[in-house]
């Protein structure tokens, strides 16, 4: 599973729970892209989540 590489965000796990209460794995992955970045005056393609691209912590390419 792919893993920002500005805010390390990655998958998250848990328990899903039915009306009946029985409870079973479930695993919750990030809104994780693959970009082309500015990096150090170059172009990078690695994985951003979208909240670091929102907010701005990246420029895209």
């Amino acid at each position: 599973m792919a893993k920002c590489a500005i805010c390390e965000r990655g998958a998250h796990f848990g328990k899903k729970v039915s009306h009946s209460n029985r409870k079973s794995n479930k695993m919750w992955s990030s809104n994780v892209k693959s970009v082309r970045v500015k990096v150090n005056g170059g172009t990078k393609k690695m994985y951003v989540c979208t909240s670091c691209l929102k907010s701005g912590l990246v420029e895209r390419a």
